[in-house]
């Protein structure tokens, strides 16, 4: 198989065979991380702009990292110092951009769409780094890596998504991923936290936590995300970890073993017990390591080394 994408810009998009394929070469990758020295030659003379235009520690870090790992240049932009403080369009920022010969933009945007809109305007490869509450699919990618290293095929694994599922678009990449592999997903939250189109995303929708433990083999905890809510959907923050927090109470009470999966940043004692997200459980810390690996992957495969440049996106 060929990686013929120019873009990636979601999973919605993606086959299973061209998820399989990013997630291979992630594995081969990660080999690379554990060297003595973890670095190689790929990317020389690559020259790749982070775009964000949005706060980012974990995402933004993992991506430069990435880059170094590849040995590419890399240079770094952030809205808060930069002319579009001063009124500029994100066109002009890109074209801008473009014209001091770029190969590839990672974007953060917080509009849903912007690096659509970025394809349109310049003709390097852009990777979408999370865009409004659209999606996130490095994030949805080191997801899938890190359940394949636990479970192996994620063929009817069950996963169920936790929280705040309407302005998450961490939980949208998920959902197209692992139902690309073959998982059983479902969502649970507050009636205020889901989507419109949640029913039709074909798992099921759980409104009690309990009940979403008795099903699933793995929760995926999304923390609440107060700065995209226009008004408060819930009334306080222990109400929202009493009724739907992921506790070890609750883990015990279900008596079974369950794998728990976090994107970060964490909101310990809200939506995930403390002592919980530094448990044996927990596979935070795996998901930080597999984020850098898949990054690699994407930037390698998104170059067009891996068989010549290719137009299709």
């Amino acid at each position: 198989m060929q990686f013929n994408k120019k873009h990636l810009l979601g999973l919605e998009e993606c086959s299973k065979e061209e998820i399989c394929y990013i997630l291979d070469a992630a594995k081969s990758f990660k080999e690379v991380l554990s060297r003595p020295i973890p670095k190689v030659p790929t990317l020389r003379g690559k020259t790749i702009v982070n775009l964000f235009f949005e706060n980012s520690t974990r995402t933004r870090i993992s991506f430069e990292l990435a880059e170094k790992r590849l040995s590419a240049d890399s240079v770094n932009f952030s809205a808060s110092g930069s002319s579009v403080a001063k009124g500029e369009t994100l066109r002009d920022t890109a074209r801008n951009i473009e014209a001091m010969k770029i190969d590839m933009v990672v974007i953060r945007h917080g509009a849903a769409g912007a690096p659509h809109f970025l394809t349109r305007c310049v003709d390097a490869h852009i990777i979408n780094a999370g865009d409004g509450q659209h999606e996130h699919p490095t994030q949805g990618l080191l997801d899938l890596m890190t359940l394949q290293e636990k479970f192996g095929d994620l063929k009817d694994l069950k996963v169920a998504i936790v929280g705040d599922i309407a302005h998450s678009r961490v939980a949208r990449s998920n959902i197209y991923g692992l139902q690309a592999l073959g998982a059983k997903v479902a969502l649970c939250g507050p009636a205020t936290f889901m989507p419109l189109q949640a029913e039709q995303w074909g798992g099921e929708v759980f409104y009690n936590i309990d009940d979403a433990i008795e099903w699933a083999d793995v929760l995926n905890v999304l923390r609440i995300q107060l700065e995209r809510q226009q008004r408060g959907l819930f009334s306080t923050v222990r109400e929202y970890h009493n009724l739907f927090g992921v506790t070890r109470a609750r883990l015990e009470r279900a008596k079974k073993d369950i794998t728990i999966l976090h994107p970060g940043p964490i909101n310990r004692g809200v939506e995930i017990e403390s002592e919980l997200a530094d448990s044996d459980c927990a596979l935070i810390l795996n998901q930080v390591t597999n984020g850098v690996a898949v990054r690699m992957a994407i930037l390698y495969l998104l170059s067009g080394l891996s068989q010549g440049e290719s137009s299709q996106e």
